[in-house]
């Protein structure tokens, strides 16, 4: 099955379910892909590959019984900050590079559960972006540069770059990353893929490197909508019920203006080419502007020392804190301090660690207001496409997700998000939406 590489993974969980296809002949397939097309000379999407997945490969093909979990022999790539049993959680950070995860993430443990295969870990953007101001999309001091698989002199996005590159590359069924402010649904838009950012917390939190509990989540990247519904169904505690696409009469449709000036012409008139193909389809479309707020620059900055050292006591890295992580930078320029550590100082020296900072406390109130506020600006409406720059869906924890919009004069894909106040109206609109974007094609590699 050579095509194996283009599928979605509801068609190859539904080739395994239906033996046209071996759970060792789809891993095979990925890992001979990756030694292909991967590495430090290639994409560089992969920091770590499992070198038990064979192994469970060949014990799943084995099972007469047993078979029926919705992502039973799917391999999967897991974005570094997460914990996977075995395997090295560094956050790219060579200040990490000693830590090996004791157990599953939370949310592993339930892709297991649910029959997926971790093929290995992702690079991503060091400390998910978290590190310093001009550190680029896809860097990181262990893993080096992660490359756009559609050119690779264009920016990957981040910081799940690893999990967005290589699903763009078919390097896996699905992949998983983390997204405090457009680091899943963000990246994909630059690589011809789908991102799913759950409404905050919706999945478990427990075991992945954290920004800010508060504006964290993981979530699914994966060909389509649909196969990112059944990864996110997958990661949670209780499957998602079904969520079917919406009649187009029967959607609601906002659109965020709020600095949509800043966005080229040609992107506009992709949204405006979709926008009046639903018009045509009785689709109702308003307007709407909701706003950049800077208090989630606190929030991150207050909670980032408290939420890692939290995480790092309870790990097997030798750092256990804020302060020894930024000491081990600036002791070796050389390999960690090409794009400085702003961020990560800044956190040291700018928060008292202890979730008492009045500016803390000022954002949380802020968040809480706005929350209330566009909520209650979105009631009535299923979903809203952002147009123009804004950070307010993250900072008050809506789900959102990217679509796969079409490809641009250059031959890169671009994409559109949309976010909302019900996530199962945003999915179930979502999933009609898609049906009008223009399809994309995957990288010549």
């Amino acid at each position: 099955m050579s095509i194996m590489h283009r599928m979605t993974a509801m068609e190859l969980a539904g080739a395994i379910r239906d033996k046209r296809l071996g759970v060792e002949e789809l891993t095979r397939a990925y890992i001979e892909r990756i030694e292909k097309f991967d590495g430090a000379d290639g994409l560089n999407t992969v920091a770590e590959l499992n070198e038990n997945a064979i192994v469970q490969a060949k014990k799943m093909d084995s099972m007469k019984t047993d078979r029926n979990g919705a992502m039973f022999g799917l391999p999967v790539l897991v974005k570094d900050n997460i914990d996977v049993n075995g395997l090295h959680t560094t956050a790219g950070s060579l200040a990490l590079a000693d830590n090996i995860a004791k157990k599953d993430a939370h949310i592993i443990a339930n892709l297991r559960h649910n029959g997926a295969i971790i093929l290995g870990k992702t690079n991503m953007t060091e400390f998910a972006n978290y590190t310093s101001n001009n550190m680029p999309g896809g860097y990181s001091s262990r893993g080096g540069q992660v490359k756009n698989a559609y050119d690779g002199t264009k920016n990957p996005s981040g910081s799940s770059s690893g999990s967005a590159v290589a699903m763009s590359a078919g390097l896996c069924s699905a992949a998983i990353g983390t997204d405090t402010s457009f680091s899943i649904v963000g990246c994909v838009t630059e690589n011809g893929v789908t991102g799913l950012k759950p409404a905050h917390g919706s999945l478990s939190s427990d075991g992945i490197i954290p920004i800010a509990r508060t504006l964290d989540s993981a979530g699914p990247i994966t060909r389509d909508l649909s196969d990112a519904l059944l990864v996110y169904s997958c990661m949670r505690d209780e499957a998602l019920q079904p969520v079917e696409p919406m009649a187009p009469g029967n959607i609601r449709l906002t659109v965020n203006i709020f600095n949509r000036d800043q966005v080229s012409e040609a992107q506009l008139e992709r949204y405006e080419t979709v926008l009046n193909q639903l018009k045509d389809n009785h689709v109702k479309i308003s307007e709407v502007i909701h706003g950049y707020t800077e208090y989630q620059r606190d929030i991150m900055r207050c909670e980032f020392r408290h939420d890692l050292e939290d995480y790092l006591s309870h790990s097997s890295a030798k750092s256990r804190t804020l302060k020894e992580i930024v000491n081990f930078y600036e002791a070796n320029p050389d390999q960690m301090m090409k794009y400085g550590n702003y961020h990560l100082r800044g956190a040291l020296e700018g928060a008292s660690g202890n979730l008492d900072d009045t500016a803390y406390i000022e954002a949380l109130a802020e968040r809480n207001r706005l929350r209330a506020q566009v909520i209650k600006s979105l009631r009535g409406y299923d979903a809203c496409l952002m147009t123009g720059p804004t950070n307010i869906l993250h900072f008050i924890g809506l789900p959102s997700l990217a679509l796969r919009l079409g490809m641009a004069e250059d031959g890169t894909p671009r994409g559109m998000i949309l976010y909302g106040a019900d996530e199962r109206r945003l999915l179930s609109a979502a999933l009609t939406m898609e049906q009008y974007c223009a399809p994309i094609t995957m990288p010549k590699l």
